[in-house]
């Protein structure tokens, strides 16, 4: 395991290796680590919830239990997906229950190595790199681990209100 400094925050441990389930969203390569995914579902119908932070695209009743679906193209500031494209739903395991990730597609379970991880670069946009344990240099892209708990913690005013 590696320490590393966030920005801001605390010295966290990472375990750099290990295996990721991928996801993209506007053309990016996001991984959660395996043993955070309870499963992954095509789009659901939702309910919506009056006031809730904008990247809260409603509540999914998945067998009883109900979840909160969080868009991660608002969470990371990105443009809305196109009006045909239905999102996917990655729904990990957090401390405070299952959350729902609507992703643009998911991708395959990629097994890393702690010798490719790195910390985040300083180019990548703020929003997103604040989600962000660190990175994968993988052949030919960025392999972006992110930190499901800050993912799912919306601050107050948290991509605005919905009406």
């Amino acid at each position: 395991m590696r320490s590393m400094e966030a920005a801001g925050t605390a010295t966290r441990t990472v375990a750099p290796d290990g295996q990721y389930s991928t996801f993209y969203v506007g053309g990016l390569l996001f991984g959660v680590d395996v043993l955070q995914v309870q499963e992954v579902l095509r789009y659901q119908q939702m309910t919506r919830v009056p006031l809730a932070p904008e990247v809260v695209e409603g509540l999914i009743n998945l067998r009883g239990e109900i979840v909160t679906a969080i868009d991660m193209r608002r969470r990371l500031g990105l443009e809305a997906r196109s009006g045909e494209a239905a999102p996917m739903n990655m729904v990990v395991r957090t401390g405070g229950g299952a959350v729902s990730l609507l992703v643009d597609e998911i991708g395959d379970v990629i097994e890393v190595s702690a010798d490719s991880f790195e910390n985040v670069p300083d180019n990548v946009e703020p929003r997103i790199r604040e989600l962000l344990e660190g990175v994968h240099k993988l052949e030919g892209r960025l392999l972006l681990v992110l930190d499901i708990e800050k993912t799912v913690a919306l601050a107050p005013g948290d991509g605005g209100q919905r009406g």
